[in-house]
């Protein structure tokens, strides 16, 4: 009974603490609701009178929020809260757009109802973030930003182009290929330490091991190429694939400089195994090597071896 009490109480627990921090759905005050206070008067004026013509016009309900942070919750999550809590677009024709901008946390989206997204696809949204809103907000121009953000909507749904991808700025857009990551700061925290947990473990044993390190180096570099994408992106995947096949060789070669090291291999070589830093190796005939503390067990070497939601 305790056994099985524990974990639907702490799973009780963890509900509660993440529901009372995910941001809550604001009040819809208007077809622009500045809650982030980023824009001018004469901004949210304009684009308040613009929207209205457009939907007294189409039917088509184009909404903007700002919110300054969302306290570490998924942008597409509390996009989908928001649109189904102010149930934006005709019932039955679900022809509604909500824009949102997040200031602090640098994230935007652009929510399609499913009446409009044969028409605003995800891709020409992506192109509206990527190169409508992006540049704009990186210069501190919300008002241009989420205006002429709004505007290039409207013109795709009447039947306009998006502007065409340049890709040349570098921003977050979930419309194909290989995206930044959209995670709140918690799952980051948790995925970073699953993934470098264990390709950490790996290459401190590849460094620490003599001759079948340096398999384990090359063994290694595609998942220091591809995991960390998915904690900090492609640009932070690269400094970590670079700082990996910088830092391997060098902290290899200053520990083969050391006694330990140097007795650890003299003893592979005369008595087939050796403990070098709380690992224990084996060569030889059982062509193999195992760690005493960790667990790890693997085979295949022989010593000596060589061989790409948005942001701004």
């Amino acid at each position: 009974m305790k056994r099985t009490f524990f974990p639907a109480f702490l799973s009780v627990i963890l509900l509660v603490l993440s529901t009372a921090m995910a941001a809550d759905v604001p009040y819809l005050t208007g077809r622009v609701t500045d809650n982030a206070g980023i824009l001018s008067a004469e901004s949210r004026k304009a684009l308040t009178e613009k929207l209205k013509v457009y939907e007294d016009r189409t039917g088509n309900q184009v909404v903007v929020l700002t919110i300054p942070t969302l306290d570490g919750e998924g942008i597409e999550e509390y996009a989908v809260k928001v649109f189904e809590s102010w149930k934006l677009g005709q019932k039955g024709k679900d022809n509604g757009v909500l824009m949102i901008v997040v200031p602090e946390d640098r994230r935007m989206r652009i929510e399609v109802g499913y009446g409009l997204e044969g028409t605003l696809t995800d891709l020409m949204a992506g192109r509206i973030i990527q190169q409508v809103m992006t540049p704009r907000f990186r210069n501190g121009d919300y008002d241009g930003g989420i205006t002429e953000g709004a505007a290039a909507v409207i013109k795709v749904l009447e039947g306009g182009e998006a502007p065409p991808a340049t890709g040349g700025t570098g921003s977050s857009v979930r419309s194909g290929g290989i995206t930044e990551p959209d995670l709140p700061i918690a799952q980051r925290i948790l995925f970073g330490a699953f993934i470098f947990g264990i390709i950490g473990l790996f290459t401190v044993i590849g460094i620490v091991t003599p001759g079948v390190g340096w398999f384990l180096y090359f063994f290694l570099i595609p998942f220091w190429a591809m995991f960390p994408i998915v904690v900090l992106g492609v640009r932070g995947a690269l400094i970590c694939l670079a700082g990996y096949l910088v830092v391997f060789p060098v902290a290899k070669l200053l520990l083969k400089s050391s006694d330990f090291y140097r007795k650890g291999v003299m003893s592979l070589r005369a008595k087939g195994g050796a403990s070098i830093g709380g690992f224990t190796f084996s060569s030889g005939r059982s062509g193999g090597f195992s760690s005493s503390s960790s667990g790890f067990s693997g085979g295949g070497g022989s010593s000596g071896g060589g061989g790409s939601s948005g942001s701004w």
